[in-house]
């Protein structure tokens, strides 16, 4: 029995010292992990730390999603040298898209013609249209050349409802023209003085709607684009027309203060109602077209503008903001993006920010660009510079080191649908009273 337990006991050994190791290995390994993590976890913490204030040091803060966010610039009537020959138009193309631009706003309506041929304008007694230097026509070059390279083109309705008082449209139709109490028809605006076509004037509204969808029915645009100038200076609103309008809706004849309260709303809810009608008419002629409107920031907008920019984006007329913040003050330039009507529109639709790259006599340094830039990037927002020529050739520093400025703030391409966003209805954020 011994010779037979030993030889048993034997075999079992292995079994036993196996079975009894296993809690004491367990319990090693637990004692091991919990020593690494005591001294491993804390260095790992400050190692990611580390990382990210090194990572945030080099790169652009980007919150918006790559295909929603707004890299664009406006080609202007100063950039006509380059839009009105095809060579140039394609290296300025090729070059927006290498330093990883996205869209192109090129102007198409200012001071009372158009950028292209138009009938509707014609019929209006405007007989002169700008072309190339080979006889093309400008906005379809720009078109198709922009196209090929995967940038999107919105046409800038730069002048709106603003023409200089010498033009062939105010000359031609002189009853269009709206005027200030004292019977003045002009103002002085950044383009000089101007007259102002009367937005709530039936045949004013025709010809503007007629211009713009000859616009989307002849042309491949992406979008369409309406700036601070699709409004009236609150000064306005006096002419024959507009008084008699009013008085027989409200009873009562406009107030001497054009500042009036319910006088500002009553012409800003008019010219509210024309846009929602605009809209509808690019819409039913091409339903994927962008509705981009670029403003000023809404409390001056609205008072002294009369344009209510947050009714149209809360009625669902607007599928792309870019507010105008012209600001050399850095802190002045962060309020303005930060106002809870911007933050509003960031939620539903792709939204950007109007940044001044500079004028002929008036330079804007790279580093007051890149502030701004990545302010606007931190924050979820978009931008379009004003205008292209001064993205470089108005500048202190070389074109070499303005265009690496450029592919800096934008080191990787961010291509945009060239359809309008699909939005669901969103809460509205109350705003508190605003004041100038």
């Amino acid at each position: 029995m011994e010779i037979k337990f030993h030889h048993q006991n034997i075999r079992w050994h292995p079994w036993i010292a196996r079975a009894s190791l296993k809690p004491m290995q367990l319990n090693f390994l637990v004692q091991g992990w919990r020593r690494m993590l005591k001294y491993v976890l804390p260095l790992l913490c400050i190692l990611s730390f580390m990382t990210v204030v090194l990572a945030n040091s080099f790169t652009p803060v980007v919150a918006q999603s790559p295909r929603q966010e707004i890299r664009g610039v406006w080609m202007t009537n100063n950039d006509f040298d380059v839009l009105k020959n095809h060579s140039k138009v394609k290296d300025a193309v090729t070059q927006l898209r290498r330093l990883n631009f996205n869209t192109i706003y090129p102007v198409v309506w200012n001071s009372g013609y158009t950028k292209f041929p138009s009938i509707i304008a014609q019929r209006a007694g405007i007989p002169f249209f700008f072309r190339g230097t080979q006889g093309q026509d400008i906005l379809a070059d720009l078109i198709n050349q922009a196209h090929r390279q995967g940038l999107v083109v919105i046409p800038w309705f730069e002048f709106g409802f603003m023409t200089p008082a010498t033009s062939e449209l105010a000359l031609n139709h002189p009853e269009w023209l709206t005027q200030k109490r004292d019977g003045t028809q002009t103002s002085i605006s950044s383009a000089g003085e101007v007259a102002w076509l009367n937005p709530f004037h039936p045949q004013v509204q025709e010809f503007i709607t007629n211009l713009v969808v000859e616009l989307a029915v002849r042309y491949d645009i992406d979008g369409i684009q309406f700036d601070d100038h699709m409004s009236l200076p609150r000064e306005f609103g006096y002419d024959k027309y507009t008084v008699t309008l009013y008085t027989q809706e409200t009873e009562n004849s406009p107030p001497k203060d054009f500042k009036d309260e319910a006088w500002v709303k009553w012409r800003a809810d008019k010219i509210t109602a024309f846009m929602v009608q605009l809209n509808q008419a690019v819409k039913q002629r091409k339903p994927t077209a962008i509705f981009s409107v670029s403003p000023n920031y809404y409390d001056f907008a609205y008072k002294l503008q009369l344009q209510d920019w947050l009714a149209w984006l809360r009625q669902g007329i607007v599928d792309e903001l870019i507010v105008q913040v012209y600001r050399h003050n850095l802190a002045s330039f962060v309020s303005k993006i930060t106002l809870p009507e911007v933050i509003e529109a960031r939620q539903i639709i792709p939204t950007g920010v109007g940044i001044m790259a500079g004028l002929r006599n008036r330079p804007v340094p790279m580093a007051q660009i890149k502030s701004q830039v990545r302010a606007a990037q931190a924050r979820g927002l978009g931008v379009t510079f004003f205008y292209y020529e001064s993205l470089w050739d108005y500048a202190q520093e070389t074109v070499a080191q303005r265009q690496a400025g450029f592919k800096y703030l934008f080191p990787y391409k961010a291509a945009r649908a060239k359809v309008a966003p699909v939005r669901e209805s969103q809460p509205e954020l109350q705003l508190n009273s605003l004041s100038l």
